[in-house]
């Protein structure tokens, strides 16, 4: 067996056994609030194979993906303008901090407020929470990028635009990236966390209605595909960063071992004399 067969094994392995252990007690225990697994996929393929697709769970990935993606550009954008300068970056510190610090669902009230109960409230609400360990992660990035690159750069007067996305950009992409898949996970949760609230539609709304109306195995459908989603986006961001950081992987190591060159027959018969220091060479050296 290879090991990414192995690993596939180990990876299912977990969520296999936890199924199975809830389905064998859910049946024993006859309890309202946690139906037995088979009911839970019979409302699951009622529901999501395909009749709310179009109505709950398009939307949540709309609103998610413009907020994901607006704070990829926000906090990039400000990350490398705050790294690259000292000034900037210490008079924007006390507002950074202070907007960090606040909750992004407190912050539900003022967007309906500010933008009406449509998709631009929910957006904003995923936008001020996840943009920040973009920001972060950007900016700390910026600042470890190697002084005597930037001031080589400079002395051969490397315009600002190829210092940025020749240099600044591959050193901090790493670190942004870690920024942008913990933004990920966050994304996902204010997405239901703002369509819990004076909306008519989305994943978080199905939830709280199923909840409100003791439809509990509906209920429990949409919590399963919330765990799905997430599960799958951040395999789908995992991928992507392994493709676009395929080099930072490689200089760690991470990305497998090179499968060793085969050596000529000339080139294995010095190989072995250089191994043994008592076998004489042609040439007369010992």
């Amino acid at each position: 067996m290879n090991r990414r067969a192995l690993g596939l094994l180990l990876e299912l392995a977990l969520p296999v056994a936890v199924l199975v252990g809830y389905g064998v007690w859910a049946s024993r225990a006859q309890s309202f609030y946690f139906p037995p697994l088979d009911e839970i996929g019979r409302y699951f393929n009622e529901l999501w194979l395909f009749d709310r697709v179009g109505s709950d769970l398009v939307p949540s990935l709309v609103r998610m993906g413009a907020g994901y993606l607006a704070s990829v550009v926000v906090g990039v954008s400000l990350g490398l303008l705050l790294g690259m300068s000292r000034v900037l970056r210490t008079a924007a510190e006390p507002v950074v901090e202070f907007l960090r610090a606040l909750p992004a669902p407190a912050l539900i009230p003022f967007s309906l407020l500010l933008f009406g109960s449509g998709d631009s409230s929910k957006i904003f609400v995923i936008v001020l929470g996840a943009v920040w360990p973009i920001l972060l992660n950007s900016i700390d990035g910026v600042r470890g990028v190697d002084a005597q690159q930037l001031d080589m750069a400079r002395a051969y007067r490397i315009p600002l635009a190829a210092r940025v996305t020749r240099i600044i950009l591959p050193a901090a992409a790493p670190r942004i990236f870690a920024g942008m898949r913990t933004s990920l996970a966050i994304a996902i949760i204010l997405m239901v966390v703002s369509e819990m609230v004076a909306s008519s539609d989305g994943l978080g709304y199905f939830v709280l209605e199923q909840q409100r109306s003791f439809a509990i195995p509906e209920m429990w459908t949409g919590i399963i595909l919330l765990g799905v989603l997430g599960y799958v986006l951040n395999w789908l961001f995992l991928r992507l960063e392994r493709r676009v950081l395929a080099w930072h992987f490689g200089l760690k190591g991470l990305a497998g071992p090179a499968a060793p060159r085969k050596q000529s027959g000339r080139a294995a018969r010095r190989s072995a004399r250089a191994s043994s220091p008592s076998a004489p060479s042609s040439d007369g050296e010992v």
